[in-house]
């Protein structure tokens, strides 16, 4: 009599892929990984899609997970183009156009929830819910680093980076400074910001990562906020993930896009830095799981759209600057949202 075996499953692998895609005679890469509904990944500025490297093989156990190197980073190309967040949105929509993906849960981090934002308004009917984790783009206040990095001579003082013994000193000074900084998030980020840094040197990399932050910053904070048009997410599912000690944007950011976004759910990590989802990966998942468990897929509607545009707040109403928080979150709790 022969021996029974074991009915057992494959085993999927769910290890991303990098993959390329050529767009507008530019080379573009992402790495994907799964099947079923997909979530979109948008890094920060000067990161690349490894970032998420932590959280990707697990959301694509039931997930099509799609996280794309913009352009200007990672493996896809350099060139000189258009780094601002509008082109970067349109980026997002032909990649998922060529993929054959019609609708996302996007995820942005840094810069890449000011992508995500950008995109859910240029592009509604693609957007099913909106993740922004440490979100650039809420309003003008910023890290001073990236203020002097937009000035004239201080992006160009990353070619400093190319000079032999250069990284490996800021890595020690990391190593030895993180002790005295304990656990605050400048110490939590200290190994990710020195990753990216390392990145930095390869001039096409610099040059990309300089037209980036200058189309975002300058010497006065962010160039570009979405307080103006946060009112379009009323249709939006919107979850907001901070790290209490980011020290590169504010928790303050956080508690303000969260007011200004009728119905948002915010979500704070305890001790976390800038980068909540490398800090702990396990509940990062989990949340994003649970919010679109939670949650019913956006329905694109023009009508509803048309109206909230007819009657959203305006620009003079909102400026982005900490200074007029409080008047600008008593004008998002008025049941009044008359254009002046």
């Amino acid at each position: 009599m022969s021996e029974r075996k074991p009915n057992l499953q494959p085993v999927r692998d769910l290890t991303p892929t990098l993959q390329y895609r050529t767009i507008h005679g530019y080379r573009r890469a992402f790495r994907i990984a799964g099947s079923g509904p997909a979530i979109l990944l948008i890094h920060g500025i000067g990161d690349n899609s490894t970032t998420w490297s932590s959280v990707q093989t697990q959301l694509a156990q039931r997930f099509t997970v799609i996280a794309p190197d913009l352009l200007g980073h990672g493996k896809s190309d350099k060139p000189r183009a258009d780094y601002s967040v509008a082109a970067y949105a349109n980026g997002m929509r032909d990649l998922l156009s060529v993929l054959g993906i019609d609708s996302v849960t996007v995820v942005g981090h840094s810069l890449g929830g000011g992508v995500a934002m950008q995109f859910a308004y240029q592009f509604p009917q693609l957007v099913e819910r909106l993740i922004l984790v440490g979100a650039g783009g809420v309003t003008k206040d910023v890290n001073i680093a990236l203020r002097v990095a937009s000035l004239p001579l201080g992006s160009e003082a990353l070619a400093v980076l190319r000079l032999p013994m250069v990284l490996p000193a800021l890595r020690l000074l990391g190593r030895l400074g993180a002790p005295v900084l304990g656990s605050s998030g400048v110490s939590r980020d200290i190994p990710d910001m020195l990753r990216i840094l390392a990145d930095l040197p390869e001039p096409t990399a610099s040059s990309a990562f300089a037209r980036t932050l200058r189309a975002v910053v300058d010497w006065r904070g962010q160039v570009v906020t979405m307080l103006d048009r946060c009112y379009l997410t009323q249709s939006v599912p919107v979850q907001l993930i901070w790290g209490s000690h980011d020290s590169v944007i504010p928790m303050s950011h956080a508690e303000m896009a969260h007011a200004a976004m009728p119905g948002s759910q915010l979500e704070i990590f305890e001790g976390s830095g800038h980068f909540p989802f490398h800090d702990d990966p396990d509940r990062f998942v989990e949340l994003v799981e649970k919010f679109i468990d939670s949650t019913e897929p956006a329905a694109y509607d023009q009508d509803f759209l048309r109206d909230l545009l007819r009657t959203g707040i305006s620009e003079n109403t909102i400026t982005g600057d900490v200074d007029t928080r409080v008047a600008v979150l008593d004008a998002m709790g008025s049941d009044e949202r008359s254009a002046t």
